[in-house]
């Protein structure tokens, strides 16, 4: 079997590792698990990480298994957060466990039949019919209040660290958490609970339950988690300038996507080809060696944003978003804009949406600078839109205008958009209401 810690540890993906860990995945096929929490009914990027790892762990000939908390998402986990979370609604959560099963499906085969084939499992299954007495008797027995309250994201909130206090609801999570484990450990023989580094806590009140809990002599469980990822500036990965970069396509298009990855600057995109990607360490090394001589060339981002999408989602779609691309950065025109269809109008000028209007406002307005100052506010003045209009600075549609120029419907593409640049970099679309 492929060492798995080893293949995580020169990817720079271990943070901390219980002691045994390696020896018991270098013995024998392992279960392991990671949680998937269900704010939302689909997954970003930031959940790439564990999903790559359950990938390595059955690469390796281990058996994963991904664990969605149906039960857990009622609660909320308290680690890195500074403030009790909404509880969701029954309908929502149902949603979106639904949506996160969709999307771990496709990246791990849960009706495969070998072996080491990966298991989706939900936590709600299993404590929908635990009362509350005997979740008390059986589990809140076995674990002390002070070593729940000794573990930093407790600690942290009850000091006033971090917000304002912990309630009962949360001060158990981990708790629940740990229950999982030990029920993977009872009906799956899953001994390692993997996970992010601020999950540490968590992962360990897993290991100590099992021990406390488990009658057999030497019980054996292990923890495991990975750095949480960051940009190179400390900034949060994972969001771009409309938020949350999402693995659906209907949320995030594939075209934005890749666009992601491909902007990576060049000390992110050393440690992500290694995260992200499957490549191995001699074509990884090449790459960043290749780049480090030619930085301008961009290979390492294009080879990341390559990889990255064909993985998410097609080889097939991984093309269409390339040529996109090179749409985006060419001299196009107003036919080949209509010509591509509105999908890949607002993929490629999407960020660029700037002001809503109605057919009535443009109507009534004198003239092409009101429209271009005072309805949409795309110049501050009169005078400044006059200024650059005698310039010949000005495009309607990528067509150059005038001040006498008058808009009519036919400017509308798709009939509600309008594409006004000024100079080669500020970008403007008006929505026609």
């Amino acid at each position: 079997m492929k060492n798995f810690v080893e293949e995580l540890q020169w990817r720079g993906m271990v943070h901390d590792i219980m002691p045994g860990t390696e020896e018991q995945l270098s013995k024998e096929m392992t279960t392991a698990y990671i949680g998937f929490d269900p704010t939302s009914d689909s997954l970003h990027i930031g959940s790439l990480v564990p999903i790559i790892i359950l990938v390595h762990l059955y690469k390796s000939g281990h058996k994963p298994v991904a664990l969605i908390g149906g039960a857990t998402g009622m609660i909320g986990d308290p680690s890195g957060k500074s403030d009790e979370r909404n509880l969701l609604d029954e309908a929502t959560l149902n949603k979106n466990v639904a949506g996160i099963k969709g999307v771990l499906s496709r990246f791990l085969d849960f009706d495969s039949q070998e072996e080491n084939a990966p298991i989706l499992v939900n936590n709600y299954d299993w404590m929908k019919e635990f009362s509350f007495i005997d979740f008390a008797r059986d589990v809140g027995k076995r674990i002390t209040v002070n070593y729940m309250m000794a573990k930093d994201s407790v600690k942290k909130r009850l000091t006033g660290e971090a917000g304002s206090g912990m309630s009962f609801t949360e001060f158990t999570y981990q708790l629940i958490q740990g229950y999982d484990f030990y029920h993977l450990y009872k009906n799956h023989n899953c001994m390692l609970q993997l996970g992010g580094s601020d999950q540490w806590g968590n992962i360990t009140t897993g290991t100590e339950l099992i021990r406390r809990m488990t009658d057999e002599e030497g019980a054996k469980a292990y923890a495991m988690t990975c750095p949480l990822i960051t940009k190179a500036d400390g900034s949060k990965f994972g969001k771009s300038e409309g938020g949350n970069v999402w693995l659906d396509a209907d949320k995030t298009s594939v075209y934005k996507f890749y666009q992601f990855w491909l902007n990576t600057t060049d000390e992110d995109a050393e440690k992500y080809i290694k995260i992200f990607t499957f490549l191995d360490k001699l074509t990884v090394d090449a790459l960043i060696e290749e780049h480090r001589q030619d930085p301008g060339a961009r290979k390492l981002q294009k080879k990341l944003a390559e990889e990255v999408t064909t993985f998410v989602h097609s080889k097939e779609e991984l093309e269409e978003a390339i040529k996109t691309s090179e749409f985006a950065f060419s001299n196009f025109t107003k036919k080949d804009l209509i010509a591509k269809g509105e999908k890949v109008f607002i993929d490629v000028l999407g960020e660029f949406f700037h002001a809503e209007v109605t057919k009535e406002q443009l109507e009534s307005a004198e003239g092409i600078i009101e429209i271009l100052s005072d309805t949409t506010s795309i110049f501050p003045s009169r005078g400044e839109a006059r200024k650059a209009l005698k310039a010949n600075a000005v495009s309607v549609n990528r067509e150059k205008i005038n001040d006498s120029y008058e808009l009519s419907e036919t400017d509308f593409i798709f009939g509600k958009y309008i594409y006004i640049q000024f100079g080669k970099k500020k970008k403007y679309v008006i929505t026609v209401k």
